[in-house]
């Protein structure tokens, strides 16, 4: 078998570039919180459209308040 023995000291790796970790983990997060808001919202929309009667056009009107207010919000 092949020698499989890394030596990891400090000075051996390739250095950590923080502030794109940061970045790129920054943006990963609003990513997730626009993702979960926006699937909130369309739920919701949804359950007033076709539960509550307030249709295609009342769905869509309450979506889009519930983005614009959500955008205030967060």
């Amino acid at each position: 078998m092949a020698d499989q023995s890394y030596d990891l000291g400090d000075q051996n790796g390739a250095p950590m570039d923080y502030p794109e970790h940061e970045a790129t983990y920054s943006m990963f997060m609003s990513l997730v919180k626009w993702g979960i808001i926006f699937n909130v919202a369309l739920l919701i929309a949804m359950a007033a459209g076709f539960f509550m009667g307030a249709g295609f056009v009342g769905g869509t009107l309450i979506f889009i308040l519930l983005m614009i207010a959500s955008k205030v919000l967060a």
